[in-house]
């Protein structure tokens, strides 16, 4: 009976040290590839960075591939959890966003940068790109056209006033501060407000 009782919490142990280990790997792969371009990160470097073997990077993910399918869809949903935003206050999304673009923007720039020759690379923008568009839809509901083309043209103006590449133009490219970066953002999503044409 004894052993009967304990077998289910060393299997529940079990599935957590596999767990801890794959999240491990992913942040592993992940910070590496923050820094460097994905063809210069091996497996090896991956299973040095974790502390665990080759072996068990390849038992867990199947590749590089796959590892990098794993990591790109785990990014994701932690920026679905952070991004967390009330709608319409946009000084509370702007700054929901910098957020995330502050912790993971340069990281985004230079995936972005290989995804015409990383297929995985490709398939993580698109969706990245479909998330993005669901916040949006999300956040500024309260603004955007109920259908048809002038939503499309609202979510297309909006899309661009809140792309990491803008980010990167003023935080990167022109040096200007956190603080000045926001405000810039925010004027400009206040001045692409479709209701602004309504009122005058």
């Amino acid at each position: 009976m004894e052993n009967e009782a304990r077998r289910p919490y060393r299997m529940g142990a079990r599935a957590a040290a596999m767990e801890a280990t794959r999240v491990r790997v992913m942040e592993a792969a992940a910070t590496l590839w923050a820094r460097r371009w994905y063809d210069d990160v091996t497996l090896q470097d991956v299973a040095e960075e974790a502390g665990v073997s080759v072996q068990t990077v390849v038992n867990r993910f199947g590749g590089k591939e796959g590892l990098a399918d794993a990591v790109f869809d785990w990014v994701a949903s932690r920026a679905e959890v952070t991004r967390q935003a009330p709608t319409g206050d946009v000084a509370a999304i702007v700054a929901v966003l910098f957020a995330d673009y502050e912790a993971q923007g340069d990281a985004n720039v230079l995936w972005t940068a290989q995804m015409e020759r990383v297929p995985a690379i490709a398939r993580a923008a698109a969706q990245a790109r479909a998330q993005h568009r669901a916040w949006l839809e999300r956040v500024f509901a309260d603004r955007l056209p109920a259908s048809g083309p002038d939503r499309e043209h609202a979510l297309n103006l909006h899309f661009a006033a809140t792309d990491v590449y803008l980010w990167k133009l003023w935080r990167r490219d022109l040096g200007l501060s956190r603080g000045d970066a926001e405000r810039a953002m925010r004027d400009l999503l206040t001045s692409i407000d479709p209701r602004r044409g309504h009122d005058a």
